[in-house]
């Protein structure tokens, strides 16, 4: 399993990549948007300079024709760096541009991936990473943990290479479902995990754990007991 922060807001991936055991870093244009008027080269090479070269840095191309998603990606791996992996949405003139990425050898992440035939035909495109869009499909009364067991058994029959990115979360338990589905990776906004692990029920367990110490052994560390 591999987790993803799904942000480019800068103080977050710091802090939050300290606490949690990150493989990369996803965004798009609502990401960026809420980051307020950046200068989008260099907020993103900052991101890159916190992450490290061994981590994946995934970047969404705004143009919607072949022609023009080549340009913004020629563009981004230029100005970025030539690790970065292309976020495509998954259309026909995005399947174009995929295969033509792939045949560079450049990283593809396809995205905005709704149904199963938009997944296969992204696995058979040659994509790195597939991104279903879990909450999106739900809303849509779309079966996301059926759909990413159908990728997932495609996957595996074929020997891909391709990773199966689950996306588009309201709540920690879809992420949950996404990985017990088959999910090799999900993309996930630090917030959310934070939010989780602030429950009420792990805050008491780690009180009641310093109050039975403290009954014992009073306000002292066990660094403290070291002679």
């Amino acid at each position: 399993m591999e987790l993803l922060f799904d942000t480019a807001n800068i103080e977050d991936i710091k802090k939050y990549m300290e606490c949690y055991p990150i493989t990369g870093v996803t965004s798009n244009p609502s990401i960026l948007k809420s980051e307020g008027k950046i200068e989008f080269f260099s907020h993103l090479r900052k991101i890159r300079e916190i992450i490290g070269m061994e981590k994946t840095l995934h970047v969404q191309v705004i143009a919607e024709d072949a022609e023009g998603i080549l340009a913004e990606a020629e563009a981004i791996l230029k100005n970025v760096d030539e690790k970065v992996f292309i976020k495509v949405p998954t259309t026909e003139q995005g399947l174009k541009a995929m295969m033509i990425l792939k045949s560079k050898g450049i990283g593809v992440t396809a995205t905005a991936i709704y149904t199963k035939i938009q997944g296969f035909a992204a696995i058979m495109a040659g994509a790195d990473f597939i991104a279903p869009y879990c909450n999106r499909m739900a809303n849509l009364d779309v079966d996301f943990e059926e759909t990413i067991t159908a990728f997932r058994k495609m996957i595996d029959e074929n020997n891909s290479k391709c990773k199966i990115l689950a996306a588009s979360f309201k709540n920690i338990a879809q992420v949950n479902k996404s990985f017990l589905a088959g999910a090799h990776t999900a993309t996930i906004q630090p917030t959310l995990m934070h939010d989780t692990f602030q429950m009420a029920a792990v805050t008491k367990a780690v009180a009641d754990f310093k109050k039975d110490w403290e009954s014992v052994h009073g306000e002292v560390l066990i660094t403290d007991l070291v002679k």
